[in-house]
């Protein structure tokens, strides 16, 4: 039986079966490129991957290298917390916005993009204070940190002497003190991940008159401890051996160092912050002469206030060294600004006038002529802290500073006079 199309249908059905399929207006390559992206997605996230995955995000009015330059060391540092980097996206607005750091707009793009991607957390390489973390927080239910919550959380992570935890929790309380207001709605999606961890965790419904009381007891007792570690040091000077401190920007090599000096085996990892407490060793020179060298914790730039006041009285050992050896890794491409870091960190502390040694590490990484000729211009000792081979002209330049008058040298620790 034959089947009888209704009238005009025909016509219709010719119609349709006659359009050429490239006539259709599609965006293949977005298409195509967009397909690529979520599968490669999916295969990086697997379901045992816990990992936070993040969005970083920088805007300021500073030069955009600069921009670039705190944005790599934001990545590294969120590396650092086990923390998978998505994206990094930079903004130069003309004025910062108050409420938001960035326009409205532009924030919402931010947001829309982190959910694209996946992202469970967006990192702000700026300091947010706590309206402008609240402001942000309300259009979205991505956690929101910045730089500080960050450098925090991986302190909270590396501190495991008392000192180290003690000064941890005090510089997370009085980090989260102001930011204590209202039903904590903010700050509550932290708890428990990058920025709500450490040894000072607690719900952020505690009442600020707890928090205040917490704090005061943890400033008695770091100021206990410090009393305890200055009894330990003029115990030190009166044996009359001479200390190094070996002080550098973070992951500079300065636990690997200690560790090839004096055959020992400090935590050793290729991350930001590896080691915060502080260890001391003894090194032996020909002729039996002895120095107690110590390993402190790495600068960075920016350093949180509240962590560099915990800190502090940590660093006060420096001011009894007799050396302070600056640890550098040469290999970085930052190295001249990570330099004037630790000088601006000195200069807070009053230590500019300590006498000073600059040594280059990494020196394996770079062709020997350019080794040669930083080391040169900068009047440093090149050495690679992997290889125990390269440290003879490192160890005389100690030894001479050291034992030699200390008028023999500036205040750079550089020979100024040749011995008669």
């Amino acid at each position: 039986m034959a089947y009888l199309m209704p009238e005009g249908a025909e016509k219709q059905f010719e119609m349709l079966h006659s359009q050429d399929f490239y006539s259709f207006e599609f965006d293949f390559r977005s298409f195509i490129e967009s397909l690529e992206e979520e599968m490669e997605r999916r295969r990086i996230f697997s379901h045992e991957d816990r990992r936070e995955k993040a969005i970083l995000m920088s805007v300021s009015t500073r030069p955009r290298y600069e921009q670039e330059d705190s944005l790599e060391e934001l990545k590294d540092l969120a590396r650092s917390s086990d923390v998978f980097v998505l994206d990094a996206i930079i903004q130069r607005p003309k004025e910062i916005n108050p409420k938001y750091l960035m326009g409205e707009g532009k924030l919402k793009e931010l947001i829309i993009n982190a959910m694209n991607k996946g992202a469970t957390l967006l990192i702000f390489d700026q300091d947010l204070n706590p309206s402008q973390i609240k402001a942000i927080t309300e259009y979205t239910e991505l956690k929101v940190i910045d730089r500080t919550q960050l450098i925090l959380d991986i302190f909270a992570r590396r501190a495991h002497s008392k000192d180290g935890k003690v000064q941890v929790e005090l510089a997370q309380l009085k980090y989260r003190l102001p930011r204590l207001t209202g039903k904590g709605t903010a700050m509550s999606r932290l708890m428990g991940g990058i920025g709500g961890r450490g040894p000072g965790e607690m719900k952020l419904e505690v009442d600020r008159r707890r928090v205040r009381d917490r704090i005061g007891l943890l400033e008695r007792e770091l100021k206990s401890l410090s009393e305890a570690r200055r009894q330990r040091r003029h115990k030190r000077v009166q044996k009359g051996i001479p200390i190094i401190s070996i002080i550098g920007y973070t992951n500079a090599g300065k636990s690997t160092l200690l560790n090839a000096l004096t055959k020992s085996y400090l935590f050793v990892e290729e991350k930001m912050f590896a080691t915060l407490d502080t260890a001391s060793r003894r090194l032996r020179f020909p002729r039996e002469r002895e120095v107690i060298i110590t390993d402190t914790v790495g600068f960075i730039r920016d350093l949180p206030k509240d962590l560099m006041a915990a800190f502090k009285t940590t660093l006060e050992e420096l001011e009894d060294a007799d050396l302070l050896l600056h640890l550098v890794d040469i290999s970085n491409p930052r190295f001249e600004q990570q330099i004037k870091s630790v000088e601006n960190i000195l200069k807070e502390l009053d230590l500019l006038e300590k006498q000073r040694l600059l040594v280059f590490n990494k020196t394996d990484k770079l062709d020997i002529e350019e080794v040669q000729y930083l080391t040169h211009r900068y009047d440093a000792v090149a050495i690679s802290a992997l290889n125990p081979s390269t440290f003879q002209s490192m160890l005389d330049a100690i030894e001479g500073r050291v034992f030699l008058p200390r008028q023999l040298f500036g205040d750079n620790g550089k020979l100024v006079e040749a011995r008669v």
